[in-house]
């Protein structure tokens, strides 16, 4: 399965394997070699943590790679009426009686405590080419939904504020 990503998230990526290769690797390396100077390795903690910093590293670097390389670049080519990607959408949540604003961004760049939804998510898959005034209904496993209803939408882009998801 391929992630299907914008240029900016491709952009992002890049520029941490960049710096987690060329930057943040060495010093890890450094670090290893310093810290294994200390003397018996099965007390070392200041070695065990280099070591696991190390791996930490690498495997987000792996990450990184793996998901530029299968990655598919996709355009927003919603109309101007219609949600899309990286749009403020402001929704009411008829069961709870309260309004919040979301927006909706691609897998790697959610975050849901800062309104970041991603558009594989129930809630991202129900608004996402829905127009303002439409009752949506978003159901989120087989035996629960609700119904929200979109009152606002402010047309955005992808400018690159919305930060890449750690793991």
């Amino acid at each position: 399965m391929h992630d299907e990503l914008t240029k900016i998230d491709i952009q992002k990526m890049q520029e941490e394997l960049d710096y987690r290769t060329k930057t943040l690797r060495p010093e890890i390396i450094e670090e290893v070699k310093r810290t294994r100077a200390f003397g018996d390795l099965s007390e070392n903690y200041e070695y065990k943590a280099a070591k696991q910093a190390q791996r930490q590293n690498d495997s987000r670097m792996r990450y990184l790679e793996n998901m530029i390389k299968t990655a598919k670049i996709i355009d927003d080519d919603t109309g101007a009426d219609q949600i899309g990607l990286f749009d403020a959408v402001t929704v009411y949540m008829e069961e709870d009686d309260e309004e919040s604003v979301i927006r909706v961004v691609t897998t790697v760049r959610c975050d849901p405590t800062k309104g970041y939804i991603s558009k594989e998510s129930p809630l991202g898959k129900a608004v996402l080419g829905k127009k303002v005034g439409d009752r949506v209904t978003v159901h989120v496993s087989d035996s629960y939904s609700y119904t929200l209803v979109i009152r606002k939408l402010e047309k955005g882009e992808d400018n690159g504020d919305a930060p890449l998801m750690q793991y």
